[in-house]
């Protein structure tokens, strides 16, 4: 009988630690909407330190946030953004800038790493000259790390190009950055850097960061008070929200040291060598060991571009010449305590977080195996 959960469907599925929920019950909270809430208040200043802007405004949720973003950025309607045709705005998020802002979205192909080739952006952007015909472009959006790429992360020197380009035609520039402090992990870069050529971002606070609600949009004063106005009209205008902010406050206190430990574990589940930074005997002895584990890419049947694994997202696929399908292997997971997502007839998404411990993902591999091997799969740990 299964007693324990491996829960691989996202990094959106922690559940709040203890030092958050007695945060939470001690929070000092007052009416938000009135924009008297002090935890609100230490926290948007908090999240505006961290990214080098000006504010900061708590939201509900990353799509929210984005939504927000948007149409702050896009007041008049018919306004034009520009998105990766594979990005969480353009597929996830319900059309909302379209259906509820009339923002019209114009994408151009993302990359396998999740860039856009800045020559397509630019030649992307409409000519002010015909706007009796076409749409205006006023915003560029990115996404880092680029979610449906795996995780990837978009380097410091390529956001501070398309924001050359952006400031060059007149333009903002957005970034969802629902995974950011993931990005800055494994860049090595500060947020505050990496974010310093947009115009505003947007932040997932319930994802690595394991709050248990909430995302963050930062910006200048201007636009945060814009984006106030919006979130009032759009419901997110919530009373003592103090509550799920002092959650957040702990969340960045306590869990962004803890991004890269979940980087490591993906790596480790993917089958890619993992090396720390220090002495470099360590590192050798380190190398040689994770060399003699296995991974995912180790297991007949199955494949993983473990170079595009560099933070805590993994996708894997299931040949066709395995003897397992995804439909049939994500059921026999799940019945020994494994939950992951299917992302297509072939391929299945994995998501570490740090609610998943190193045996967990040792676990995970054994039962992956043996389902593969068409092999009797253990038993759930207790």
């Amino acid at each position: 009988m299964v007693t324990k959960m491996v829960d691989l469907r996202s990094d959106t599925v922690t559940k709040p630690t203890e030092a958050m929920r007695a945060a939470m019950a001690n929070a000092d909270v007052d009416d938000d909407v009135l924009g008297l809430d002090p935890t609100a208040y230490r926290f948007e200043a908090e999240m505006a330190r961290i990214t080098g802007k000006e504010a900061a405004l708590f939201v509900p949720s990353g799509t929210m946030g984005n939504l927000i973003s948007v149409l702050v950025h896009c007041e008049v309607r018919g306004s034009e953004v520009i998105l990766g045709d594979n990005s969480h705005i353009h597929i996830y998020e319900n059309g909302g800038i379209s259906t509820i802002g009339g923002v019209h979205s114009r994408t151009v192909k993302n990359n396998m790493d999740g860039t856009m080739d800045i020559a397509l952006i630019e030649a992307t952007i409409r000519n002010p000259q015909w706007d009796l015909c076409y749409p205006t472009t006023r915003l560029i959006c990115l996404e880092n790390t680029h979610a449906n790429c795996g995780g990837r992360c978009i380097s410091l020197e390529y956001i501070d190009r398309v924001g050359e380009v952006a400031k060059k035609h007149g333009l903002k520039l957005h970034i969802d950055g629902a995974r950011i402090f993931n990005a800055s992990i494994a860049l090595g870069v500060p947020v505050h850097r990496l974010v310093q050529a947009a115009d505003s971002i947007s932040v997932c606070l319930s994802k690595g960061l394991g709050a248990p609600v909430g995302s963050a949009i930062v910006g200048s004063k201007s636009f945060i008070a814009k984006a106030k106005r919006l979130r009032k009209t759009l419901g997110g205008g919530m009373r003592q929200v103090g509550i799920l902010c002092a959650a957040a406050l702990v969340a960045l206190q306590e869990n962004v040291g803890k991004l890269e430990d979940d980087h490591k574990k993906a790596k480790i589940l993917a089958g890619r060598v993992y090396y720390p930074s220090g002495h470099l005997l360590l590192v050798l002895i380190l190398s040689s060991i994770c060399q003699s584990r296995y991974g995912l890419n180790q297991i007949k049947g199955l494949r993983v571009d473990t170079a595009s694994v560099e933070t805590n997202i993994v996708f894997f696929d299931i040949l066709e010449s395995s003897k397992i399908t995804v439909e049939k292997l994500s059921k026999v997971l799940e019945e020994h305590g494994i939950l992951v997502i299917p992302v297509s007839s072939s391929s299945i998404r994995v998501v570490l977080h740090h609610q998943i411990s190193e045996s967990n993902v040792q676990y995970v591999l054994s039962c992956i195996q043996q389902a593969v091997l068409g092999l009797p799969v253990e038993n759930a740990p207790k």
